[in-house]
């Protein structure tokens, strides 16, 4: 009989661990399973884990061991780990720092292998050999210091990556404190879990410090971390992000919070292209060229400074070419800040290997627990097609059933009953059609906010609202990127981008900031019954779900508002 004692975690042979939330010793396991296992779902009873090699190598670089994993399993498992995922673990780990970069002279870097046989293998690899420039030994090989990266990648891709010790340059000094008194009044003081994020990045200044990826969730104060990364290290910072908007953000949080000056921040955007110390640039200007096939020449913008850090702000969403050119920055630190590291194109690994390994990752629901997010009610609303477009999406094309979906005129009528459900609240209208958005505005009377707003109207309609003049803004796809909607306590979904996880993450994250009283946010997603919408639905809803925010199922729109009818085309026909 197999032997079991009271304990949360259930270890499969699979590579998945189940843990139960309701054991009185399930918190100090999740703590530790955490550190070495990918969270997949967290329903309300259940949360399932999964370690792989990403996950182990991420915590063998963060300083933790076989031994040590082996044991937390062994200790919070309610029945014996199976042998093979013990010796699995062990063999994941084993490959973490089996090879060894270390800086040689001032033209070349080192790598050596932990063995002759690994050396051999490396040096008759198709993917690794082209990256050495000389074999000086049995088991070390000397490349260029430009072939960092993309030797990294490679090494991580044949699964041996390398333990990165080859160092980096300080970058230009530049003196920064955060401030115990915000400029615009009242204290400020890093929360605990932004404090512990910025130091397990910065490391003490030791040589597994200085880069890697820190995930919070959307309201958690990323910005915040990232401040405190630069106040750490004293250097000049490049920050990458997703708009001008997010610039003005960053720039109002570092004039607000730490002892920068004007002078010494720089915006480098479509708008304007200056450098300073601290500089604030966009990925969309950063990737901008002129054709197809032609040069990148803000790339330049990388070496116009002795850059000391680059944050990469939105991490999970960094272009392809950024990841190109961030292969060439190895001598950088470099920190990345996300809510997720979901990637839809899988390129998780490139995030590991040339941005670096996770640092810290609280999950939503533990910063929900202790109110510095909101609290947050998923609800999906399904409604049905009129029937006078049953036949035209019956007959339609994929891409056009979808559209047809998400632009379901029935959509709009429930808009306005959900707005005035939850009339003194600041609300969120979020799309993605333009001709859907731009119909919602004119009825609702709200401003709308696009790809295509200006920037100096955009910040007008964002003053507007935090200020409560305006109480809705209807905005388009700019809503996945870092918007600040502080006020914003309800969101409406009319339409997503087919399943985007990352999306449906980003939309709710614009109303989880704290909330005064009850601290609790609306989140809703209209969605055409029985439509590919609604498939898609789901797929967008998985992230979240494995976050442990689960999702209210409406089928008749009516059930929400008790008290009166909802006008739709179905209504006005009878």
């Amino acid at each position: 009989m197999t032997q079991t004692r009271d304990m949360p975690l259930i270890v499969q042979s699979d590579f998945t661990v189940l843990a139960e939330v309701d054991h009185p010793r399930f918190a100090e396991a999740r703590d530790r399973l955490s550190r070495f296992a990918e969270l997949i779902k967290a329903p309300e009873h259940v949360h399932t884990y999964r370690i792989t090699p990403l996950s182990v190598w991420n915590a063998c670089a963060a300083g933790a061991t076989a031994a040590g994993i082996t044991a937390d399993l062994e200790a919070f498992a309610r029945f014996p780990p199976p042998a093979s995922v013990l010796i699995g673990v062990r063999d994941f780990a084993s490959r973490y720092g089996r090879l060894v970069l270390t800086r040689h002279d001032e033209g070349s870097l080192l790598l050596e292998a932990s063995d002759p046989a690994l050396a051999e293998e490396m040096a008759r690899h198709p993917d690794v050999r082209h990256f050495f420039r000389e074999r000086v030994g049995p088991t070390r090989f000397l490349l260029s210091p430009l072939q960092r990266g993309r030797l990294k990648q490679a090494l991580v891709g044949v699964g041996f990556p390398v333990d990165d010790r080859a160092g980096y340059v300080a970058g230009s000094p530049l003196p920064i404190k955060l401030r115990a008194e915000r400029r615009s009044g009242g204290p400020f003081a890093l929360r605990p879990y932004q404090l512990a994020a910025a130091e397990a990045f910065h490391a003490g200044g030791s040589e597994r410090g200085g880069s890697g990826v820190v995930v919070l969730p959307c309201g958690a104060g990323k910005t915040m971390v990232g401040m405190a990364c630069m106040a750490q290290l004293q250097t000049s910072t490049l920050v990458l992000t997703t708009s001008v908007s997010a610039i003005r953000q960053w720039r109002d949080e570092l004039l607000d919070k730490t002892s920068l000056g004007e002078d010494l921040i720089a915006e480098y955007s479509g708008e304007r292209k200056d450098i300073a110390p601290v500089t604030l640039a966009t990925y969309q200007v950063i990737t901008h060229r002129a054709s197809k096939d032609g040069d990148y020449p803000h790339f330049q913008l990388f070496d116009r400074q002795d850059w000391g850090l680059i944050i990469y702000d939105e991490v999970h969403v960094l272009p392809a070419p950024v990841f190109q050119v961030t292969a060439a920055l190895q001598a950088r630190r470099r920190l990345g800040l996300t809510a997720t590291l979901v990637r839809e194109d899988g390129r998780e690994g490139d995030v590991f290997a040339l941005i670096g390994p996770k640092k810290a990752d609280v999950p939503w629901k533990t910063l929900e627990a202790q109110g510095w997010i909101a609290k947050a009610e998923c609800t999906e609303v399904r409604l049905p097609l009129p029937e006078r477009l049953r036949m035209p999406y019956a007959v339609a094309s994929p891409k056009e059933k979808f559209r047809l979906a998400s632009e379901n005129p029935d959509k709009r009528p429930l808009v306005k009953a959900l707005l005035e459900r939850h009339a003194d609240e600041p609300a969120l209208v979020i799309g993605v059609f333009l001709d859907q958005l731009q119909a919602l505005a004119g009825e609702l009377g709200a401003p709308l906010v696009t790809g295509t707003t200006t920037q100096a109207k955009r910040e007008r309609i964002f003053a507007d609202f935090r200020a409560g003049r305006t109480r809705v803004v209807v905005v388009s796809k700019v809503a996945n990127f870092a918007l600040d909607f502080p006020e914003a306590s309800v969101a409406i979904q009319v339409a997503g981008t087919f399943g985007s996880r990352q999306e449906e993450a980003q939309r709710l994250g614009r109303i989880l900031r704290p909330k005064p009283g009850r601290n609790q946010a609306h989140f809703y997603t209209l969605v055409s019954a029985d439509t590919v919408e609604q498939e898609y639905a789901l797929h967008r809803q998985m992230f979240l779900c494995e976050q442990g925010y689960a999702y209210r199922i409406v089928e008749d729109p009516a059930a929400l508002f008790p008290a009166h009818e909802i006008a739709s085309e179905r209504s006005r026909e009878r």
